[in-house]
């Protein structure tokens, strides 16, 4: 039984609804808030009805269901009783008061689920239809094992997701950062977890081999106190166990986890940070102090402190990550290129653009490893630039098929280098000796060189006339540009 993507976006539709004067951050809120709680009263109305069958009496007792992974839901908050109370006036304020009932019947929770659906703000006719609506079961065994709740979760996050963005890693960046670098066994981190996409998929992925869920140990961090409740429910929905801290933090001010060494390390910290919390004499700035004015590097910086002394770290940056020239950042990038043992730089990978939802800055992927002795001295280039299609005219994804191309390329140059080529165009095995050259920029179109066949045909002279042509009406453009800011200045009484 798959999830039916008609009715999800019929669902997606009558939800939207609600948005009306509700800022997006909010309405987000009202939405996952009420598929939480459908989850969970529908896994312990399953595991109700067993113990009723199974006739002890011990269907309203609480140890009974957390024994087996399972939330206890009191009367009040049960969807059978929200179902039934739809259409009061009152929805919302019996909304809020069962959010309570549950965090106080979980202690997991405390401080979690979204209590703010009795505001005068939200139509409570519209969200007493949305409750209507949620009519398929979503905690059955069946639909656990099918994961039908995960399913629709990530529907939703995503749809929020390109409305707002920021607290939303595309599946496509997701997909490619766990499978290269594997998360079979041991402690995952994420400093910036937002909605905690990275431990959903690693999960995912220990299962897809054969493992378990409880193989790895989940600890996050996230800055945003809304989008760590967030958090913490995608876990909840998932049967994942993770430390996320006691609540929201600011990762670089004040480190909830500083004792860790993380075997994993996955991340997507906010591009370019211009306002940082720097504290000078950190001993997380073992390769340099980075600049107050962009975080990109101090980011490095942390993940690298969190790894273990054979941990591998994946994690998305803006392109000019790559090739900075500011003092600051060179000089970081080039001691950690220079780092003892070979370095800690094992791959570098460009995207093709248009991959999130709401930003359309060009982005790579950073992949570092403490443990290269059999690749020292060598970083792997991959250009994946021309990969993806358009999905939407604005958003691109990667197939399987590319995601897969990119991982076993990786993996090949990693763990066998004779099952590994350098491919003309796309990937390249350069040396340290090579990156020096470069100054230790480490953009990888320096690397992997024009692909095959794709040199310009086009006759010079032709191409020139052409060029200059675009220019010439580029440069009138300016002036007429020029001209119309001089007359609006001096119509305000200043001339030049």
């Amino acid at each position: 039984m798959a999830v039916n993507l008609e009715f999800e976006n019929k669902l997606w539709e009558m939800a939207d609804k609600l948005r009306g004067n509700i800022q997006p951050s909010d309405y987000k809120d009202v939405v996952l808030g009420l598929i939480f709680l459908k989850y969970i009263s529908d896994s312990f109305e399953e595991k109700y009805n067993e113990l009723v069958a199974e006739g002890d009496g011990f269907e309203e007792d609480r140890d009974a269901y957390i024994e087996d992974n399972i939330f206890f839901v009191p009367p009040g908050a049960r969807w059978d009783f929200i179902k039934k109370s739809a259409k009061q006036s009152t929805i919302g304020q019996i909304i809020d008061e069962a959010m309570i009932a549950i965090e106080r019947e979980n202690k997991s929770l405390k401080g979690v689920l979204p209590k703010n659906y009795a505001r005068p703000e939200l139509d409570k006719a519209k969200l007493g239809e949305l409750i209507d609506l949620f009519s398929f079961n979503l905690g059955s065994k069946e639909a656990r094992a099918q994961d039908i709740l995960g399913r629709v979760y990530e529907y939703f996050l995503g749809k929020f997701g390109s409305s707002e963005g920021e607290f939303y890693t595309p599946p496509t960046i997701v997909k490619l950062l766990v499978g290269m670098i594997e998360p079979y066994k041991g402690r995952v981190y994420d400093p910036c977890c937002g909605s905690g996409g990275m431990f959903v998929q690693s999960a995912r992925f220990v299962e897809e081999h054969q493992g378990r869920k409880d193989d790895i140990y989940i600890y996050g961090q996230e800055y945003t106190a809304t989008t760590w409740k967030l958090c913490k429910m995608n876990l909840a929905i998932r049967g994942i166990d993770g430390n996320l801290g006691d609540r929201d933090a600011d990762t670089f001010g004040n480190d909830l986890h500083k004792n860790l060494r993380a075997d994993y390390i996955l991340a997507n910290p906010p591009f370019n940070v211009s306002d940082y919390t720097l504290i000078q004499d950190d001993a997380r700035w073992k390769y340099g102090i980075p600049p107050k004015n962009n975080a990109n590097y101090a980011w490095i910086e942390h993940i690298i402190s969190k790894l273990s002394p054979s941990g591998t770290a994946g994690f998305v940056l803006a392109n000019g990550s790559m090739s900075t020239s500011t003092k600051a950042e060179a000089e970081i990038r080039k001691n950690i290129i220079e780092a003892p043992n070979g370095g800690l730089v094992d791959c570098i990978v460009t995207m093709p653009p248009n991959l999130f939802y709401n930003v359309t800055i060009p982005v790579c992927l950073w992949f570092l490893s403490k443990k290269r002795a059999n690749r020292k001295d060598k970083i792997l280039f991959i250009d994946a630039r021309k990969m993806g299609t358009m999905i939407t005219r604005k958003h691109r994804e990667l197939s399987d098929e590319e995601i897969t191309q990119v991982c076993d390329t990786y993996h090949n140059w990693r763990d066998d280098q004779e099952a590994y080529e350098d491919i003309q165009g796309f990937c390249k095995s350069a040396s340290l000796e090579e990156v020096r050259e470069h100054e230790y920029i480490l953009t990888p179109g320096r690397y992997v060189g024009i692909e095959n066949g794709e040199e310009d045909s086009e006759p010079f002279d032709e191409k020139m006339t052409k060029l200059t042509a675009e220019l010439a009406e580029m440069f009138v453009k300016s002036h007429k540009l020029e001209e119309e800011i001089k007359e609006r200045l001096g119509a305000i009484g200043y001339e030049f």
